[in-house]
């Protein structure tokens, strides 16, 4: 069975291995094992209530109980922007005109902001490849929202995620280097590890100064603005499921597109209803449901079959052992 479980310090191997496996341009998953050390000990103190709400960040695995086996990795970050500037670039849409020559201009251009200071970030979302079909990538997806419903009272009122923007198949990044190469004189992947492990001085040291006029830029660069990597079309499709959608801002060294929605509107967030937990031997139900526990604390999540009577829901026991519930435990439930 599949269950998405907490992270820990014992699953770096686990985590570095997804590292590697998700290639360039995924910064919240650097090739680094002291920095996903670091991440792995941030993310048990926060399971176990010990940072302030604020600064925890909730690192997720999916794993194949009968096996033992990680396949995938998810995160809550519940806010960005305090102890380090969260950068990106606004496409800006600008009006010229010349009444005299009756000519009507419209430009886009990118400029540097830091907007999204508190917002919760959902991100992180990895799979082995030969996980990306069944539903597992909508499981683990779905989790961070069941985390996130668990207690939203330690997650900001405005939620987003970044998406990965386009790389081509050797590894080359187009708006890596038309653009933000210009300003940064480092390897990409410097400069990405340096955005994960620094406070980002140097960005706000070497960035544009002045608005970047989009239609000035190769159309190599252009072309790439706001578009998804081809790995993270899925991801991008269960985000918009959710109701997420793009507001304008993209990554300025990739230039993939952010995306938010309202905390209280996340459909798996608004949806999931709080059942008291029965277990039986078997459950006759015709379809799987999303199934999690109630705390943030305890977090497990399974997508099981369950029987949904009036305020209970009905488990079978390795549904229930799997989330370590007993019966007369609350448990949150999406159908």
């Amino acid at each position: 069975m599949l269950v998405v479980r907490p992270a820990g310090p014992s699953d770096l191997d686990h985590l570095l291995e997804l590292a590697i496996l998700s290639g360039p341009g995924f910064t919240s998953l650097p090739e680094d094992p002291d920095q996903l050390s670091e991440r792995l000990e941030v993310g048990r103190d926060s399971f176990s209530g010990k940072l302030k709400p604020e600064e925890c960040w909730y690192t997720l695995m999916l794993e194949e109980s009968d096996t033992g086996d990680v396949d995938g990795v998810g995160s809550v970050k519940a806010a960005v922007g305090l102890d380090r500037p969260f950068f990106s670039f606004r496409l800006v849409n600008n009006t010229q005109s010349s009444p005299s020559l009756g000519v009507k201009l419209d430009h886009q251009t990118l400029v540097l902001v830091n907007e999204c200071t508190g917002w919760t970030e959902v991100g992180s979302l990895f799979l082995k490849a030969d996980r990306r079909k069944g539903g597992a990538g909508r499981l683990l997806s779905q989790s961070r929202y069941m985390l996130i419903g668990a207690q939203p009272e330690l997650f900001a009122e405005r939620v987003l995620a970044e998406l990965r923007g386009v790389f081509t198949p050797d590894g080359a990044c187009p708006f890596w280097d038309h653009v933000a190469h210009k300003f940064f004189p480092m390897e990409f992947d410097d400069a990405d590890r340096m955005t994960g492990s620094t406070d980002k001085q140097f960005i706000l040291d070497l960035s544009p100064r002045h608005p970047i006029y989009v239609e000035l830029l190769p159309e190599a660069a252009r072309a790439v603005i706001g578009k998804v990597h081809p790995q993270g079309v899925p991801a991008m499709a269960l985000l918009e499921s959710e109701g997420f959608r793009p507001n304008g801002l993209v990554d300025i060294f990739d230039a993939g597109p952010t995306v938010c929605c309202d905390r209280d509107h996340i459909r798996t967030v608004r949806d999931a209803r709080r059942l008291t937990a029965r277990i039986a031997d078997e459950v006759e139900a015709e379809l799987p449901a999303l199934i999690s526990t109630d705390s943030v604390s305890a977090f497990r999540a399974v997508r099981q079959r369950a029987a949904v009577e009036g305020d209970a829901v009905t488990l079978n026991r390795e549904t229930a052992d799997a989330l370590k519930v007993r019966a007369g435990d609350t448990v949150r439930v999406k159908s």
